[in-house]
C-alpha cells in the first residue's frame, strides 16, 4: 500500500464509474482522469533508447549515456535512500544524466506523461494519488520485471537479484501468469502501534484476546487517555489491523475468498465478529473525538502526543512521525488483537508484505537504466542506507547488518519472528485498489468507524461493493489460488 503507503478499473466504463462513483459521493478528478488517460491513444512516443554493452558489471546492457527519468512519491520514507542510491547509479553511468523528481501527487502529475506516451523510466507508485496497478496490467502500460529479476545481483554476481529478495516478493508482483509487473521495495509490517512506555505507565500488558483490549481501553480512558485514534480521512489504513484479525478469526481462506470478489464473502462470521469488536470502540467512546476528521499526519501527532494510546499503521509510520515523535516514546507494534481462544489462527498472526511498489512504464524511453536503478537499491549498501535512514526493512534478505535497530525496528523483527508462518497477505487492495480504498475503505468501513454505519449495514454495504465489481466484465479479475 505504501505511506499516504487504485481498484482494478481494468476496462471499467467511465460512465460506469461516475454513475457509480457519484451516487456514492466519491467521484474524484485524479481517478477519472488517469482512467481516461489510459484509455486514450498512445501520443507521440519517443523513440526507446539504443541498448548498450552487456557485461558483468553491466547485465542489463544499460545506454551508458542515455538520460534517466526517475519519479519517487515523497512520502513516509522521505527521499534520501532514493538520492543516494541515484548516487550509484551516476558513478556507475558518469556521462548518463539522472533526472529526479519526488512528489506526493503520483497521478496527477503522471497521466498526462502515460496520455501521450512519454511517461517516466522508473516510477515509485504510492499514496494517495497511487495510479491503478490493476488497470495499468490490464492495459499493457508495465513493463515485465523478469529480466531484472533474472540478472546478476548487485552484490554477488553467483546470485540472481530474485535469489536476494525476501519471501514473497516476486509473487506480490504477479497478477497472472509468471510476469512481474512491479517490485515492492519496503517490508511493511501492519499493525497495531503504541508506545511501550505509555503501555507500561497503565501497568498493563499488550492485549491478546478482545476482552483484554476493552479492559486496557477502560483503564487508558479514565487515566484520559483515548484508547484509539486513526486516520479517517484515509479509512483504508483500518484494514492494516482488521484484515489480518479476519484472517486470525477465520482463518486464511477467509480473506482468499474476499480477494477472489466470492459471493457472501463478506458475510463470512469472522467478518461479523471482527467489524463488531471494532465497532464496540465506537460505541464505548474508545475513539479518539473528532478522528474521522483527521489525516494521517493529524492523527499520528496526536498518538505521538500521547492523547491516543494505538493507531492501525505500517512500519513507515516510525520515520514519517519521526518529527513529533519523542526520545522516549518506545516505538513498539503489536499484532492484531484477537476475539477469543477459538480464533483460527494464534496471536502473533499479522500482515507483512511489499511496500513502495515501483513500475517501469511499457512506453519509458530508457527500461534498462530503470531496471539498473532498482536492481543498484536492491544491493547490500542502499538497503542499509534506506534502513538507516527510513527505520523500515527494504525487499532485499539481509542489509541489517552493523546497523543498530531503533525501538521501532527491534518491535518489527520480534514480530515477524513471533508470527512465523502466520503471516497473510491481502490483495485486494492491489488488484481493486479502488475498491479498496474509496468504497470499503471510506464508504463503508470509515463510515462504519464514524457511527454512521453499523457493522451489519456496513458489511451489506461492501458486499455490494465486491458483488458489483465482480460482476462487471470489463473489469479484469486476478485470482489467488
Amino acid at each position: 500500500m505504501g505511506s499516504t503507503s487504485a481498484n482494478d478499473n481494468g476496462g471499467l466504463g467511465r460512465r460506469k464509474l461516475m454513475k457509480r462513483s457519484a451516487a456514492l459521493g466519491l467521484l474524484t478528478v485524479p481517478t477519472m482522469s488517469f482512467l481516461s488517460a489510459c484509455a486514450s491513444g498512445d501520443g507521440d512516443k519517443k523513440e526507446e533508447v539504443k541498448g548498450g554493452t552487456k557485461s558483468a558489471k553491466n547485465p542489463l546492457a544499460v545506454n551508458e549515456t542515455a538520460e534517466l527519468d526517475f519519479v519517487l512519491f515523497d512520502g513516509g520514507f522521505g527521499q534520501q535512500y532514493a538520492k543516494d542510491a541515484v548516487k550509484i547509479y551516476e558513478k556507475n553511468f558518469p556521462k548518463a544524466k539522472v533526472k529526479f523528481h519526488a512528489t506526493q501527487a503520483i497521478q496527477t502529475e503522471l497521466q498526462p506523461r502515460f496520455n501521450g506516451g512519454t511517461p517516466p523510466d522508473l516510477i515509485d507508485n504510492s499514496g494517495k494519488e497511487q495510479m491503478d496497478m490493476g488497470a495499468l496490467v490490464g492495459q499493457n502500460q508495465l513493463t515485465d520485471l523478469t529480466a531484472l529479476l533474472d540478472a546478476a545481483s548487485y552484490d554477488d554476481p553467483a546470485k540472481t537479484v530474485r535469489d536476494t529478495l525476501r519471501p514473497g516478493i516476486v509473487e506480490m508482483g504477479q497478477f497472472e501468469g509468471n510476469q512481474v509487473w512491479m517490485l515492492y521495495y519496503a517490508y511493511t509490517v501492519y499493525g497495531v502501534w503504541y508506545s511501550k512506555k505509555l503501555l507500561d505507565s497503565l501497568e498493563v500488558t499488550y492485549p491478546e484476546t478482545w476482552d483484554q483490549m476493552i479492559a486496557v481501553c477502560k483503564k487508558a480512558k479514565a487515566k484520559g487517555i483515548a484508547p484509539w485514534t486513526y486516520t479517517g480521512v484515509h479509512p483504508y489504513y483500518i484494514p492494516f489491523t482488521l484484515f489480518p484479525m479476519i484472517g486470525k478469526r477465520g482463518g486464511p481462506d477467509v480473506l482468499k475468498a474476499i480477494d477472489n470478489l466470492e459471493p457472501n464473502a463478506w458475510k463470512h462470521p469472522a467478518v461479523k465478529d471482527c467489524f463488531e469488536a471494532y465497532y464496540e470502540l465506537f460505541k464505548s467512546g474508545y475513539i479518539l473525538k473528532g478522528s474521522a476528521g483527521l489525516d494521517h499526519i493529524q492523527s499520528q501527532t496526536k498518538w505521538t502526543e500521547g492523547k491516543a494510546l494505538f493507531i492501525p499503521n505500517g512500519s513507515w509510520v516510525e520515520n514519517e512521525a519521526s518529527k513529533t515523535m519523542p526520545k522516549d516514546f518506545d516505538l513498539a507494534v503489536g499484532a492484531p488483537t484477537g476475539i477469543d481462544s477459538s480464533d483460527k489462527m494464534p496471536f502473533g498472526t499479522l500482515w507483512a508484505s511489499g511496500g513502495e511498489p515501483f513500475i517501469v512504464p511499457a512506453k519509458a524511453k530508457n527500461k534498462a537504466g530503470g531496471m539498473e536503478q532498482l536492481r543498484i537499491m536492491l544491493g547490500e549498501a542502499s538497503s542499509k542506507s534506506f534502513t538507516q535512514s527510513v527505520k523500515s526493512l527494504s525487499a532485499f534478505n539481509g542489509g541489517t547488518d552493523g546497523i543498530e535497530l531503533t525501538p521501532g525496528m527491534k518491535s518489527v523483527v520480534a514480530a515477524l519472528d513471533k508470527a512465523g508462518k502466520n503471516v497473510v497477505n491481502p490483495r485486494i487492495g492491489d488488484w481493486y485498489t479502488v475498491l479498496l480504498k474509496e468504497k470499503i475503505g471510506t464508504a463503508g468501513l470509515g463510515e462504519m468507524m464514524a457511527g454512521r454505519l453499523t457493522p451489519a449495514e456496513a458489511i451489506k454495504r461492501i458486499q455490494g461493493f465486491a458483488d458489483e465489481t465482480a460482476k462487471d466484465a470489463s473489469v479484469k479479475k486476478f485470482k489467488r489460488q
